[in-house]
Formats: C-alpha cells, sequence, structure tokens
C-alpha cells in the first residue's frame, strides 16, 4: 500500500539547497529503527552434532593432508592416475557437474544484479494519428484535421533502501546456494574418481583370476592327459580319466565366463573415463595386485571440513536460515525511491495557420519515494514464515544425519580396511603352503605314488585359497579407495575453482 509520496515533478530540491537537522532526523530515525527490526530476525539455525574424538579402528601414519586431496597418487600406478586425469577432465559425469556448477553461477551473478542494481526500465513511445474533419459547425469551434505525432521517452528508476537489511539477508542466502552448488561439483568429482578406481582394481582383479584359470586349465590338462595315459595302460580305471576330463571342461567353462566379466569391466571403465566407444585394446590391464598404501591419520572432527556432502548440507541449511530472515523481513515496511526523467515532442496542426504544424519538446524529472506496509498480507506473510520455518528445521535435520552419515562411512571402512588387510595376510601365507602341497602331491601322481583323487583334491584346496586370496587382495583395494573417499579425499578444500573444469 503506498500512500506517502515524498517529491513531485520539477526541482524540488537543489544542489545548493542545504539538508538541514529537521530533514535528516527522520531519515536518521528510519535507519535506526530498521537496525531495531532487522535484529528481531531469528538467529541462523545451528546444528549441534556430537562426534567422538577418534575413530575405533587403529589410527594411521602421519601423511600430509594434501595426501587425500589426490589420493590415488599414493597407488604409485602410473596407469591409475593417467585413468582419473581424463576421467575429470573428459567424462560426461565431469563435465556434467561442471555444467550445473557454470548454471549456479550464471544464477548467482543474475541474482546479485537483481539484488544492488535498481529496476531501471528505459520506455520509449511514438504514436501518429491523422483526423480528418468530416463536419464542423457552431461557432468557435477550433478543431483542425490533419496529421498529429507524438515522441516519448521515460527513465524511471525503481530504488529500495536496505534499512532494514533485507538485500544483506538475501546476499547471504545467494552466497550460500552457490557455496552449496560448488560443493555438489567436489563431491560429484570425488564419486567420480572413486568409481575409477575400484573399476580398476576389478578388473586387475579379474585379469588375476583369469591368469589364474587359465592356469587352472593347463594344469587339469596335464592331469587329464596323464590319467587317459594311465588308464590306457591298465594302471587306473578308465572312469578316473572321464573324471579328470570333467574338470578339465569345468576349469575351461570358468575361463570362458572370467574372460567375458574382464571384457565387460573393461568397457565399464571406459566408460567412466568418457572413452565407451573406444576399442578394449586401447585399455590394456596389468594381471597383478599391489598392496593397498597406507590411509592418513584422521579424526572424526575433520569430516565437517573435508566432505563436501557435509559441506553442502551446511551451506543448505544457512540458506534456509537465510530465506526464513527473508520471509520475517517481509513483514516490515519497505522504502522505495523513484527517480525519474522523461522527455516528449508533439507535433500537432496549427490552429493559426492553415496547413502549419506546431511543434512543442518538454522535458520533466522526478524524484519521490514510496512507502509500501503490507497490511492486509500479513496473514500469509505469517504462513511464510511458517512453512520457511519448517524448511530451516529439514535442513538441519539433513545435516545431522549427513554428519552421522560421514561418520558412519569412515569408520566402517577404516575397520574394514583393517580387517582386509589381516585377511589377505592369512590368504597369502595360506596360498604358499597350499602351492607347495599342490606340487608336491602332483609330482607324486606322475611318478604313480599317489592317486588322482589325492591330486585333484592338492588342486582344488591351492585353487579354492589362491582365488580367496585374489579376490580378498582386490577387495582390500577396493576398500582403501572407499575409505580415501569416505574420510573426504578427492578435493582441496582450500581451492576454491575459478572456473568449472575437470582440470
Amino acid at each position: 500500500m503506498n500512500f506517502m509520496r515524498l517529491a513531485t515533478t520539477g526541482a524540488l530540491l537543489r544542489p545548493e539547497q542545504p539538508v538541514g537537522l529537521s530533514r535528516a532526523a527522520p531519515i536518521m530515525t528510519l535507519m535506526v529503527l530498521g537496525l531495531g527490526l532487522a535484529a528481531c530476525t531469528t538467529p541462523a539455525r545451528k546444528a549441534e552434532v556430537q562426534l567422538p574424538s577418534a575413530y575405533e579402528a587403529p589410527a594411521g601414519p602421519a601423511l600430509a593432508p594434501q595426501a587425500l586431496d589426490q589420493w590415488w597418487t599414493q597407488f604409485n600406478d602410473p596407469a591409475l592416475n593417467a585413468l582419473v586425469t581424463t576421467a575429470l577432465a573428459q567424462s560426461p559425469d565431469a563435465r556434467l557437474a561442471a555444467a550445473r556448477l557454470e548454471e549456479a553461477r550464471a544464477i548467482r551473478q543474475g541474482q546479485i544484479r537483481q539484488i544492488f542494481i535498481p529496476q531501471t526500465p528505459l520506455v520509449g513511445s511514438a504514436q501518429r494519428t491523422d483526423t480528418d474533419i468530416n463536419e464542423q459547425s457552431g461557432v468557435g469551434a477550433f478543431t483542425q484535421g490533419g496529421v498529429s505525432k507524438t515522441y516519448s521517452a521515460n527513465f524511471d528508476v525503481s530504488w529500495e533502501l536496505d534499512l532494514i537489511g533485507r538485500r544483506l539477508a538475501a546476499l547471504r542466502v545467494v552466497k550460500n546456494d552457490m557455496a552449496a552448488a560448488r560443493f555438489a561439483y567436489e563431491g560429484a568429482r570425488a564419486a567420480l574418481a572413486a568409481n575409477v578406481a575400484q573399476s580398476y582394481f576389478e578388473a586387475r582383479g579379474l585379469a588375476v583370476q583369469l591368469d589364474d584359470a587359465r592356469e587352472s586349465v593347463r594344469i587339469a590338462r596335464s592331469l587329464a592327459d596323464v590319467a587317459a595315459e594311465r588308464g590306457r595302460r591298465g594302471l587306473i580305471a578308465t572312469s578316473e580319466g572321464e573324471r579328470a576330463a570333467a574338470d578339465l571342461a569345468q576349469a575351461e567353462a570358468q575361463a570362458a565366463a572370467l574372460e567375458a566379466e574382464l571384457r565387460a569391466a573393461r568397457r565399464t571403465l571406459l566408460i567412466l573415463v568418457g572413452k565407451g566407444v573406444d576399442p578394449l585394446e586401447t585399455l590394456p590391464v596389468t594381471a597383478s595386485l599391489a598392496k593397498p598404501p597406507p590411509v592418513p591419520a584422521a579424526t572424526p572432527g575433520q569430516l565437517l571440513a573435508r566432505r563436501p556432502d557435509v559441506r553442502e548440507a551446511a551451506a543448505r541449511l544457512a540458506s534456509a536460515s537465510g530465506n526464513l530472515n527473508i520471509s520475517e523481513l517481509a513483514l516490515f515496511p519497505t522504502l522505495t525511491l523513484t527517480p525519474g526523467g522523461g522527455i516528449s515532442k508533439a507535433i500537432t496542426p496549427s490552429f493559426l495557420d492553415a496547413g502549419a504544424q506546431t511543434s512543442t519538446t518538454s522535458s520533466a524529472w522526478t524524484i519521490g519515494a514510496n512507502l509500501s506496509i503490507p497490511v492486509l498480507n500479513i496473514p500469509k506473510l505469517m504462513t511464510d514464515i511458517k512453512a520457511s520455518n519448517a524448511r530451516v528445521e529439514q535442513a538441519a535435520i539433513t545435516y545431522e544425519k549427513t554428519v552421522q552419515t560421514a561418520f558412519g562411512e569412515a569408520d566402517n571402512a577404516l575397520v574394514q580396511l583393517a580387517a582386509d588387510e589381516r585377511r589377505v595376510a592369512l590368504l597369502t601365507a595360506g596360498e604358499r603352503r597350499a602351492a607347495v602341497a599342490y606340487e608336491a602331491s602332483r609330482k607324486s601322481f606322475a611318478a604313480g605314488l599317489t592317486d588322482l583323487t589325492t591330486a585333484l583334491q592338492a588342486e582344488q584346496a591351492w585353487r579354492a585359497v589362491r582365488s580367496a586370496s585374489t579376490a580378498a587382495q582386490t577387495q582390500a583395494l577396493q576398500r582403501a579407495v572407499q575409505t580415501y573417499k569416505a574420510l573426504g579425499g578427492g578435493w582441496s578444500p582450500e581451492a576454491v575453482p575459478t572456473k568449472a573444469s575437470a582440470q
């Protein structure tokens, strides 16, 4: 409801006229009142989350904090480094995250302009009127026919005085929304790096298993040949040769299945790095597994700064609190300055000289102010405040859940990684013993000192332990990747990207 006009058209206040205390007092009063009203808004909601001082798993070695920024370099694997670098630069996921961040930046720029730059419509108009006098009677008629032209241009400005901090509150919301978009971008890149590493180690584990399966085929074929030869000589029953041939077929089938799985894993990895249509030959996979690198020592409290999803949730909470303040400030009056200026020109037929035209050019400027008080909108504004307060509560709960989930993921990953490392050590030692036992049994069978059943049982025991050891090594490597990600690795909290790029 606009009810007060502070100035009218014309030079109401000239530059040489000083503004006395009588005129400045109302302005100072409004400013003091605005500051008092702004102090009535709800303070920013802070979610209290109590985290333990340490994880249950044993602490890792003291490494530099940068070890988490690009954790994949800790594996000392050039192929892995190249794949992650390529994925962050070329993969659809990385480019999609970059495009979303660019969208957020464009929205932020537009919102800041809308907050601080006045609304300045420049309106121009032109009109031509042709008047034909069909009939004219009576004394003193001055209506003239002919062509009339009118041109005008007006420049009106609307600028809200931020006496109660409404504009600053909106700016805080814009900044928090931008921060949330940035953390979502970093989280997407960190997740992509982890997915690439896990797929890479899965492919290498399958390559090792495929080599083992092919070795098992060779061993099974040798055993089948020995059994067939001894059966022809009548040294053993022919049924044992058939059994060895069946084991050979089963080993060959397992090798074929692993080969298909390895091809699928390599294709998945190519898709992750943005080269999904390239031939599989462009992605060689070495059939070897290394020991996982040590995970840096960390505390649960560091998750609040290291995890992108936690920082995004915190920014969302701050943004929701800012929107609540904006809803509360909407109850207060709005003082808007409305200066403007315009120029117009009118060309009309002359009353005194038939056929002649009269041209009039005029200019005017205004300076005024509108005071708007939302009297009848108070029920709706109160409803908006309740809705904003509910959204703040939702954001606070989401933040608390995100922190608890982050702690659970980090703690579980550390505990499971330690268990995986112990499991790998035990299975590696067992695999060495099983290999020695199988080799002795194979030589005894070839020499005729033991039967085929004994040799097959030794082989099956060795193959089972070796397969379990390979699976455990693969899982330990993938668990290390999961642990690095759970601790908030894969990005640098200090480095703010100046451009949404994967480089």
